[in-house]
């Protein structure tokens, strides 16, 4: 087989153009992403058997071999990693021309809305997104992730997810979002002085362990910095990734945990703990909606988008 330079894709003819279809570009971009014939058929919805005849086609077309087995799955190649930007954009290109071009019938709708979601946004939205789209779109189906931050960002970037949910301090210009909600912070605990109707004492908060949430494992967060600067401390028993299994821990150990108040008024009575508002000030944040501006147009982000801001401000 003939290999061409990357420089061919300047010289691809109209011949050469015709041989290619919106299928194939869709594998080539699976291939490269998954990097598993398996996982892009189950993707696509096509057969294993078609996706090696569509690489076939694709080795042909470029006159490279695009892909190279090992054992960890398939390898792009120089060439391939080359194509994977110009493919990517003309493929978004379409797919937004066509997207201006259609209106979003919910209750006619198929497919699956992927969605980029830290556990809190995963406790706190989603089930209500999913009750309502079980009534107003029963043809979609919902797959989350749990991907935040940067993260979040990059899984919408690569065309990954449709959706990200959450918190997130600084974003590229090529993501837009929608504030669904401000949320602030409750302690919950089992410890008697905990009483929604009273003020919890510094010193008492301070006195007790404590439960902290961290997906990396850090022993400090937001509360402890502004304990430090009222030069106040408290004591970290145990960090753990997860918001409803810290409620678990605080629940069988006696800690407190100080967690997003939606969080904490669903979830800790069921844990069979108390809530109150925390003795000090913790910045309160907005749980946004992020989409990439690709899809700015697009009929069902818009849908979408505007059915969780309907949802929050109810809840």
């Amino acid at each position: 087989m003939k290999i061409k330079r990357i420089g061919f894709m300047s010289e691809f003819t109209n011949t050469e153009i015709r041989r290619l279809d919106l299928t194939l570009l869709l594998i080539f971009l699976g291939l490269v992403r998954h990097r598993k014939a398996q996982d892009v058929a189950n993707e696509i919805g096509l057969t294993q058997s078609a996706i090696s005849q569509a690489l076939k086609r694709l080795r042909d077309i470029f006159g490279d071999e695009l892909f190279i087995r090992r054992p960890h799955g398939l390898e792009p190649t120089a060439v391939a990693l080359a194509l994977e930007a110009p493919i990517a954009e003309a493929v978004e290109t379409l797919r937004g021309a066509l997207g201006r071009m259609q209106t979003f019938d919910p209750a006619a709708a198929t497919g699956v809305v992927r969605i980029a979601a830290p556990d809190a946004e995963q406790a706190v939205i989603i089930p209500l997104l999913m009750s309502y789209l079980q009534k107003k779109a029963p043809g979609l189906q919902l797959s989350v992730v749990p991907l935040a931050r940067a993260d979040a960002i990059d899984a919408l970037s690569e065309g990954r997810v449709d959706l990200s949910l959450g918190f997130i301090w600084d974003y590229p210009d090529t993501i837009s979002k929608q504030d669904l909600y401000e949320e602030g912070f409750l302690v919950a605990g089992a410890r008697d002085f905990l009483k929604s109707h009273q003020a919890m004492s510094i010193e008492d908060y301070c006195a007790s362990d404590h439960v902290l949430v961290s997906a990396r494992g850090d022993q400090r967060g937001i509360v402890d910095d502004q304990l430090e600067a009222m030069g106040k401390h408290r004591r970290v028993a145990v960090t753990i990734p997860g918001f409803l299994p810290a409620l678990a821990v605080a629940a069988s150990s006696g800690a407190l945990v100080t967690l997003p108040e939606r969080i904490v008024r669903n979830f800790a009575p069921a844990f069979g703990l108390k809530f109150a508002s925390p003795p000090l000030e913790v910045r309160r944040f907005a749980v946004s909606v992020y989409w990439h501006r690709r899809d700015e147009a697009d009929p069902k982000r818009l849908w979408l988008t505007n059915a969780l801001q309907e949802l929050m401000a109810k809840h």
